[in-house]
């Protein structure tokens, strides 16, 4: 079985005191929290959304995020 790839999330503080993730592999994925848990969760349910919306509407999807395993066949992690 194919290791499925991972959505690196950049994770950061910023002045105001709160988290800001961001996906750099999929422009304008970015999410804020108060804490880093909270930024962490948004940003990966904000990834989802964005993969599954690009997914359903025939639009590209980072090379990098699909995976063949043996026959061919292609998924997501």
């Amino acid at each position: 079985m194919a290791n499925p790839m991972q959505l690196r999330i950049d994770l950061e503080r910023e002045e105001d005191r709160r988290w800001i993730g961001e996906v750099p592999a999929l422009a304008g994925v970015m999410a804020h929290g108060q804490t880093r848990e909270e930024a962490l969760t948004a940003v990966r349910a904000l990834a989802l959304r964005v993969l599954a919306d690009r997914l359903e509407h025939g639009e590209a999807v980072p090379e990098a995020l699909l995976n063949e395993t043996e026959n061919g066949a292609r998924h997501l992690p």
